[in-house]
């Protein structure tokens, strides 16, 4: 079946250029073109240089997908994440789409409860943090986002008036609204008016400009600029755009708020292995626990899947002594 993409890749390019084209071409996020670019590169060192993919198909990659299973032992999600990888080399790059009877050696599923902080935990770890990092984490918690839903978080995704956060362009490229905590309203008002003083710095330095999907950009081309698509939580400089050339204001890394999360855990004295993600799934948790109907909660996680939602009544705190059986309810003693 011929590939419905009709992009071709210049063919005097080197093929991880050619790679690198193509992911760009589609939009592709830059930590999903990251990913790729590591498979496929490890994909050719596997056969030491000495064939070019192309001459390459189904066989191949199926012994390199199973030497990651039993020789590496790699986990059956970073075992998929290789194939994607493959797949979209072999369907948008060299044109020549693999067939679906790929049946390499199958990583094994090793299915393990979230770790999840008590209430008590969650309040010694924030206090060990300040500033930044602090509002941070704390937004992650109450809202049950993930890291980079913080991070892409922009001004105008804040609605005050109806106490809900909007999270655009999840996981799986979805848009849904959570919960915007009541009790951080008046600190994330001050940092609005921080980003909005920074960028009347930016503007009168001769930037001010913030990164838009490029649809976004075509549609509104003066949007990059207004205050309420800029960064709620900015990078305290301003660096240059590796695709664009442009030199614009980025929101924080991901590794400043996973250094102080994991430094602040030290301190408090937790021995669990809590990174930021446990913030999100303590949340889910304590919603729960606190009565939330369970497709509610799914619809604030944004999972495609009640399953998914449905690990957190594993490791949810249940107090059996004062729960009543069905059959004293039924007799009313």
């Amino acid at each position: 079946m011929e590939n419905p993409r009709k992009f071709r890749p210049n063919p005097r390019l080197r093929l991880m250029d050619q790679v690198l084209e193509v992911l760009r071409y589609y939009h592709y996020a830059r930590a999903t073109e990251k990913t790729y670019y590591k498979w496929i590169l490890r994909y050719i060192c596997f056969y030491d240089k000495k064939r070019h993919p192309k001459d390459m198909g189904p066989r191949e990659v199926e012994r390199f997908l199973s030497h990651l299973a039993s020789d590496l032992g790699v986990s059956a999600s970073t075992q998929r994440q290789a194939l994607n990888a493959l797949v979209f080399l072999y369907r948008d790059v060299l044109h020549q789409p693999l067939d679906r009877s790929i049946a390499p050696i199958r990583a094994r599923r090793h299915p393990r409860p979230p770790v999840v902080l008590t209430v008590e935990e969650i309040q010694e770890m924030f206090s060990q943090m300040q500033g930044i990092h602090l509002l941070m984490a704390q937004l992650i918690y109450g809202s049950g986002l993930r890291l980079r839903e913080c991070l892409r978080l922009r001004v105008h995704d804040l609605d005050f008036g109806q106490n809900l956060l909007y999270v655009r362009h999840g996981k799986g490229d979805k848009d849904r609204t959570t919960l915007l905590p009541d009790y951080l309203r008046k600190d994330l008002q001050t940092q609005i008016k921080h980003v909005l003083v920074l960028h009347q710095k930016d503007l009168r330095d001769g930037y001010g400009e913030v990164y838009l999907p490029e649809a976004l950009a075509r549609k509104y081309p003066g949007a990059s600029r207004e205050p309420g698509w800029q960064w709620l939580f900015p990078a305290k400089k301003r660096s240059v755009d590796p695709r664009s050339g442009k030199t614009r204001r980025h929101h924080v890394l991901e590794s400043g708020l996973q250094k102080a999360v994991k430094t602040a855990v030290a301190r408090a004295g937790i021995t669990k292995r809590a990174t930021v993600h446990t913030l999100r799934h303590s949340f889910a948790t304590h919603m729960l626990e606190n009565g939330i109907n369970i497709r509610v909660l799914q619809e604030l996680l944004g999972h495609a899947n009640v399953k998914t939602t449905e690990i957190y009544t594993h490791v949810m705190s249940r107090d059996v002594s004062a729960m009543t059986d069905p059959l004293t309810r039924l007799y009313g003693r």
